[in-house]
């Protein structure tokens, strides 16, 4: 299902006390879940509703608002290091490519969260490389408006491709790591289904090699 409705979280303290800001262009149904949260109040001052910062409203709005708008939490989720330890990442090999008519490169929100995320090299260059796979395999479509079908139809291509499970995964860590991760919409595709884990079969040998090893005499 699309999506066109969306609520962005923030991080509000009045009173010195921390609240969860609810920001959302007006919409009756959003008003009405609104509604429906526990301790919700509205701020004259920043404009938006609000409810206690606990983890348990934190849970329930995401509850709440699940299949109905997609919860933007960009501003809300601190942006913390995958890995402290990998270097500080140079993505400008990549900023600087020339263009290229009919292709679309990795958007800069995406290399942006790469780098401050810090991810290791290696990964890097796997997600960007399958992420622009995907967003050009639909050219002509701004990725935000696409859904789940479009994305299973994506990878169903890849299958028919042969590629590897390996790959397909990584396809899918890279779309995720887009509307998860740059976008805020956590779970937007929960429901893409991951290839199994390759099972490679053990080599056996043929019949007529095993008559050759026992004619082989010892001396």
């Amino acid at each position: 299902m699309e999506l066109h409705k969306s609520i962005t979280l923030k991080h509000l303290l009045i009173n010195q006390k921390k609240f969860i800001g609810i920001q959302f262009s007006t919409n009756k149904v959003i008003q009405a879940l609104i509604d429906t949260l526990p301790d919700v109040s509205w701020s004259q001052e920043f404009a938006m509703f609000y409810v206690p910062n606990t983890t348990a409203n934190l849970k329930l709005i995401y509850r709440t608002f699940q299949g109905v708008a997609w919860v933007n939490g960009n501003f809300f989720f601190s942006d913390k290091l995958i890995n402290a330890d990998n270097p500080i990442l140079n993505l400008e090999r990549y900023r600087s490519r020339k263009p290229k008519d009919g292709f679309k490169y990795c958007p800069e929100e995406y290399l942006l969260k790469l780098e401050l995320k810090r991810y290791a090299d290696n990964t890097v260059r796997n997600y960007v490389s399958c992420f622009e796979g995907f967003i050009n395999y639909y050219y002509t479509i701004d990725p935000i408006a696409l859904n789940e079908i479009d994305v299973r139809k994506y990878l169903q291509k890849l299958i028919q491709e042969g590629k590897s499970n390996s790959y397909i995964n990584m396809a899918v860590n890279s779309i995720k790591f887009f509307y998860e991760i740059v976008h805020g919409m956590p779970n937007r595709f929960y429901a893409i289904e991951r290839p199994r884990k390759e099972r490679q079969l053990p080599e056996v040998i043929s019949k007529e090699e095993v008559v050759l090893i026992m004619n082989i005499r010892i001396p």
